[in-house]
C-alpha cells in the first residue's frame, strides 16, 4: 500500500530502551501491555513517544480474564516459564497516558480484548 517503508518495527524492551528510539506520529501497542510488568513504566514511555496517536489492545478485566489469567499463569510456573501475564486495570492504562497529555477518543471492548485510541 505504500506505507511499508515508512514504517519501523522494533523487537525491544521499549519501556526500558525507549530513549534510543525516536517519537513516532502513531504508536501501536497491540497486544504488549498485559506482557509488562511495570505498565506505568510501559505505558508512559509509549504515550511519551505518540506524537499525535496511542493506539492499545489489552485484555479486558473481567471474572473469565482473571480466570484465563490465572489459568495461564499457572500453567506457565508449572512448565518452569519466567513469562508471566498481567491483568492491568484500564483505569490505570488510562490514566497513566492522561498524565503524558493524551486523551481518550476510542475506547471498545470485545469480549476478551479492549482497543482503546489516544490522542494529543
Amino acid at each position: 500500500m505504500g506505507l511499508e517503508e515508512r514504517v519501523e518495527r522494533r523487537i525491544m524492551d521499549f519501556a526500558a530502551a525507549g530513549a534510543a528510539v525516536d517519537g513516532a506520529d502513531i504508536v501501536i501497542m497491540n497486544r504488549v501491555i498485559c506482557c509488562y510488568p511495570d505498565m506505568p513504566r510501559l505505558a508512559g514511555t509509549a504515550s511519551e513517544h505518540a506524537r499525535e496517536l496511542l493506539v492499545m489492545s489489552f485484555p479486558r478485566r473481567t471474572w473469565w480474564m482473571r480466570i484465563a489469567m490465572f489459568l495461564g499463569n499457572t500453567i506457565l510456573r508449572a512448565t518452569r516459564r519466567e513469562f508471566h501475564i498481567f491483568l492491568h486495570p484500564p483505569s490505570d492504562i488510562f490514566s497513566t497516558s492522561e498524565q503524558h497529555g493524551l486523551r481518550t477518543v476510542h475506547n471498545q471492548s470485545g469480549v476478551v480484548w479492549t482497543v482503546a485510541a489516544l490522542r494529543r
